[in-house]
């Protein structure tokens, strides 16, 4: 389940630039990003996308992320306002928000909706509605919450109705993971494949945990990358334990990010995995001895372990 935070006030845009992995201040009213919200190592507290309405509130953003983080994350982002003229809000009692995925989803929105959304902008419709495409199709839809069942009537006159497990789905096809509780606090950026999909800036300036996330982009050697499985399991539980004969028997090599049930007897996940076991294809759920996951391959390119070459100096 999705969660939406409003941060607004004249010094919104810049304080969450401060904040965030995003370059928030490139932002024009309409665009949208994915960020990620890290602690002072540089592991992410929180992800997902945001976006600054298009028109008068452009000096406001409206910030998705998973809604078991929704009052941490808004507590947190609190602490460091001070003097500035911002305000954190959570607003799931006032927003209905809906979800289009599948084949034409663009299509059914514009059926219903009439709206023609491009990726990572935001389309104001009716009264106190957006839409919001994502870069693999998927759409939003953040509405006044009296809105929302006209809204979702509307959508479900063209498209089939289906649950938050099915929205999962989507985005685990897509290789975009979703920071939750039980993950919150383990990963930096890179190993989400959260630099890969344009959540991380490396030509802004500073905000929590930046100099750990741009060493490990410049000068690391990443071991550990975010990975799709297959399993023989009805129910997977995220944050569920990984492992692999290449780690020994004792030695966990991997934490499953996000899940969701495929047939009525296997699943699909998301899952950081050291990047050895996942090339050996040797990674077993729960236990050493546990059901063998099976590889499936991310709609994007992920890079080697290898850090970047670093630029010469003269002397």
């Amino acid at each position: 389940m999705s969660g939406l935070v409003e941060v607004s006030g004249d010094d919104a845009i810049a304080f969450l630039h401060g904040q965030l992995s995003s370059d928030v201040q490139a932002l024009a009213p309409g665009q949208g990003q994915y960020w990620s919200y890290n602690s002072p190592k540089g592991r992410m507290l929180a992800n997902g996308v945001l976006w600054r309405p298009a028109g008068g509130a452009s000096n406001g953003v409206l910030m998705l992320l998973s809604s078991d983080l929704v009052e941490p994350i808004r507590r947190r982002l609190s602490m460091f306002v001070l003097r500035a003229k911002v305000s954190i809000q959570d607003v799931r009692e006032r927003h209905a928000l809906l979800g289009v995925a599948g084949v034409d989803d663009a299509g059914a929105a514009r059926n219903a909706l009439g709206v023609v959304v491009a990726p990572m902008t935001a389309v104001p419709f009716g009264a106190d509605a957006t839409a919001f495409a994502l870069p693999d199709g998927r759409i939003f839809v953040a509405c006044a919450a009296a809105k929302g069942p006209l809204i979702h009537a509307a959508l479900a006159r063209n498209a089939a109705i289906a649950d938050a497990e099915t929205w999962r789905w989507f985005g685990i096809a897509a290789g975009v993971p979703t920071i939750t509780a039980p993950t919150s606090d383990l990963f930096v950026p890179q190993a989400l494949n959260w630099d890969i999909l344009g959540g991380v800036s490396f030509k802004k300036g500073c905000y929590p945990g930046q100099e750990i996330v741009a060493r490990m982009q410049y000068l690391g050697r990443l071991k550990e990358r975010l990975f799709a499985f297959r399993a023989e399991n009805e129910d997977i539980a995220v944050g569920t334990r990984l492992f692999s004969a290449t780690f020994g028997d004792d030695q966990s090599c991997g934490t499953v990010v996000n899940a969701a049930r495929d047939t009525p007897s296997g699943s699909v996940l998301l899952a950081v995995v050291q990047t050895a076991a996942a090339a050996a294809e040797d990674v077993r759920l729960s236990a050493p001895g546990g059901p063998l996951l099976q590889s499936l391959a991310l709609p994007y390119a992920v890079p080697d372990a290898a850090p970047a070459p670093r630029t010469p100096r003269m002397a």
